[in-house]
């Protein structure tokens, strides 16, 4: 599934200071992204802030985006829940047409053991549509453990990916070593990015890489190419901003990084808070560094 490989990236959904939707921001964000060497963009990630948009707004800031696009990237969209059947229905009742595929994180709060998280994706796989799998444990409460996500690649030809998040990189190169050759591994933590990619993964979707698209993109090309100096060297320059903006939450860092470039307005909806002054600086600084 080539198509989804270098740099994906999980945007953010712009706001104004009312916390309407700000889609001459959203659109501004994109072009930003397409012109700038990005892969690939996923739509309604976590990073989206999706949980706080109403049904409503998910389909306009949906619509924008294919509009916006026009065709030029590739198209991810997340539809996940902890509600199984609810996440199934709507992938079967979403139109899918300008999508490559599903980003469809694992059930978060319900904490299901293995065999529950498999039937789960079992159970989203008999959509026929193809999905990838979000493995983010710091989010969720529960890990996919690298022999169920082996499991699944294996029966459900469908389940083409996972965005692999779990803090233990060895996670990452068991799946690689053992997985089908059909099936896909994308890094979900952007400082894992070059050593995953390095080790056969097929790159990343990530939060930092909307903010520095050139430089991520640069960075996965060399590392494809087996340039691994070079893109250590990139690598590294961006370790401490990736440090950054995580360091509040997401996307409250990234936010603040695409305000100082001035493609959005650094608004965020409750829960979620903008970063502190302390934070800001401190990204700020850094920024005028790279």
């Amino acid at each position: 599934m080539s198509i989804l490989k270098g740099l994906g990236v999980a945007l953010v959904t712009p706001f104004n200071e009312d916390l309407s939707v700000d889609f001459d921001s959203l659109t501004q964000l994109v072009n930003y992204n397409i012109e700038n060497g990005t892969h690939y963009l996923v739509v309604l990630g976590t990073t989206a802030e999706a949980a706080t948009l109403s049904a409503q707004e998910r389909t306009q800031v949906t619509e924008h985006i294919i509009k916006v696009n026009d065709g030029r990237l590739p198209l991810v969209l997340g539809i996940g829940g902890n509600n199984t059947y609810e996440v199934k229905k709507q992938i079967e009742e979403t139109d899918l047409s300008a999508f490559e595929a599903i980003l469809s994180v694992s059930p978060y709060y319900n904490r299901p053991n293995q065999e529950g998280i498999y039937q789960h994706y079992k159970v989203l796989a008999e959509t026929g549509k193809k999905i990838i799998i979000y493995n983010v444990p710091s989010r969720t409460g529960q890990n996919i453990e690298a022999a169920t996500t082996l499991r699944l690649a294996e029966e459900f030809p469908n389940l083409m990916m996972i965005k692999e998040a779990a803090p233990n990189i060895l996670q990452y190169f068991d799946i690689l070593r053992l997985k089908p050759q059909h099936f896909e591994l994308v890094s979900g933590d952007d400082e894992f990015t070059l050593p995953v990619t390095l080790a056969g993964g097929n790159g990343v979707i990530s939060v930092i890489g909307q903010g520095y698209p050139k430089e991520f993109s640069t960075m996965l090309k060399l590392a494809f190419e087996g340039k691994v100096k070079e893109a250590y060297e990139i690598h590294n320059k961006l370790v401490e901003i990736t440090r950054l903006i995580f360091a509040e939450g997401n996307p409250a860092g990234i936010k603040t990084v695409l305000a100082e470039k001035g493609i959005i307005k650094n608004h965020l909806r409750l829960p979620l808070v903008a970063a502190t002054t302390c934070l800001q600086e401190k990204i700020k600084a850094e920024m005028a560094k790279i």
